[in-house]
């Protein structure tokens, strides 16, 4: 069992930036963000292969966030620019197990999940 540890999230200004970072116990498959706000479902944001030559992103952070991810250290990141208040939201970091299947963006795709950090973006 891979166990995911977020951190990085915090309360920021509209327009400033956040980097998150996820640390897992072990190897991964691929990886992948996702976010909640109060009173709506679990929604995708990225996601990144295992080798990191494929990225991933919803509509609404392209061009404004970026994921990454060092093998070597089990670490994915996931770098906010230009944040809006409606980015507001428990992020959570996510992991597929060897037995992943479904749609790569739905949190049933994922086997392992962090614990989440919250992000808070004043206007």
């Amino acid at each position: 069992q891979v166990q995911l540890v977020e951190s990085g999230g915090g309360l920021v200004q509209a327009g400033g930036s956040l980097r998150l970072s996820c640390a897992a116990s072990g190897p991964t498959f691929a990886m992948a963000w996702f976010r909640q706000a109060p009173g709506k479902e679990r929604e995708f944001v990225a996601r990144i292969s295992w080798t990191g030559g494929s990225t991933y992103y919803a509509d609404s952070v392209k061009g404004r966030f970026t994921i990454s991810r060092e093998n070597a250290r089990n670490t994915v990141y996931l770098q906010m620019n230009s944040l809006k208040p409606e980015d507001t939201a428990v992020y959570y970091c996510a992991g597929e197990g060897p037995n992943y299947s479904g749609n790569q963006y739905q949190p049933r795709r994922y086997e392992y999940w962090g614990q989440g950090t919250q992000v808070t973006v004043s206007s």
